[in-house]
């Protein structure tokens, strides 16, 4: 078999079609780089490794198009990833693949393709998101459910800890200097916890008995299961900069108690305490299976 020119042919076909067919670039782009990625793989093991850099050489020569060691490399690559995973996502281009190829754990790399198909991330948005490395912080309930493909919650896309930006280089950091970080930024305060989260308010109003309390931050979420809505909640955000306490639960417990009984139309609540503990970031035990305790990095 020559696997250059059956190599080459595929080249030359997809930029043909890149061309001509420009509706389906995405397509052609990855059933091409699939097929040569393959045959790479093939001539490799038949002529040994110096043949990628013979057929790079070549091709650059052949179609004035560079195709260096690296790029056919990744191909190959793509190729045997593709193989493990039994399936490509039409709904990714390749160049999101490539930024896949460098994980062996295909378990982290399903969870990059899920949630770039459900919010629609663009290579830079997918790039930031496995730099601030979303999928280990993910709970490790939350990554079995996921292997499994089990069904999840809106707890199991809640990161712990959470990464909050201190872009201002405030040096004390008070309740008050927290939630002012968070609402400097709330939209990727927003997306540290999960999607199609919006903001209701900050220090909003409620009164309990003869008293007035504040609720830090409540938000709204919508959850989705399989492109279903399957239910909507508030969201109630307590913030603390010191360990978790036994009030705290107590307090949130009732501000969720009252967002039951005096807001909410619909069947559920959920709500987070964020705290700190001395110089170490961690889960907190809570009984109330509502209530979730996560951290700050700031």
């Amino acid at each position: 078999m020559n696997y250059y020119n059956e190599i080459k042919n595929e080249l030359i076909n997809n930029e043909i079609n890149r061309k001509v067919k420009n509706y389906s670039v995405n397509k052609n782009d990855l059933t091409t780089y699939y097929n040569v990625g393959k045959l790479l793989l093939e001539a490799g093991k038949n002529y040994g490794e110096r043949i990628i850099k013979e057929y790079s050489m070549k091709l650059t020569n052949d179609l004035n198009i560079r195709y260096d060691v690296s790029s056919l490399n990744k191909m190959r690559k793509f190729y045997c990833l593709i193989e493990k995973m039994a399936t490509v996502s039409p709904n990714l281009s390749y160049s999101h693949y490539v930024e896949l190829l460098p994980y062996d754990d295909l378990n982290k790399v399903r969870y990059y393709i899920k949630i770039t198909e459900e919010q629609n991330l663009s290579i830079r948005q997918l790039r930031i998101k496995i730099k601030s490395n979303e999928y280990e912080r993910l709970p490790e309930d939350s990554k079995n459910k996921l292997s499994d493909k089990n069904e999840s919650t809106i707890i199991d896309y809640v990161k712990n800890p959470i990464i909050i930006k201190n872009s201002s280089n405030y040096e004390i950091i008070s309740e008050k200097i927290l939630q002012k970080i968070i609402l400097e930024d709330i939209e990727s305060f927003m997306k540290e916890l999960g999607d199609l989260f919006c903001f209701i308010g900050s220090e909003y109003k409620i009164r309990i008995g003869n008293n007035f309390n504040y609720i830090d931050l409540l938000l709204f979420n919508i959850e989705y299961n399989c492109y279903n809505i399957v239910f909507n909640c508030y969201v109630v955000i307590e913030l603390k900069v010191t360990e978790l306490k036994k009030e705290h639960i107590g307090q949130i417990q009732i501000y969720m108690n009252y967002i039951d009984k005096n807001i909410k139309t619909i069947n559920r609540n959920k709500a987070i305490i964020i705290c700190k503990k001395g110089n170490k970031f961690i889960m907190e035990y809570c009984s109330d299976k509502r209530i979730i305790n996560l951290c700050n990095i700031l």
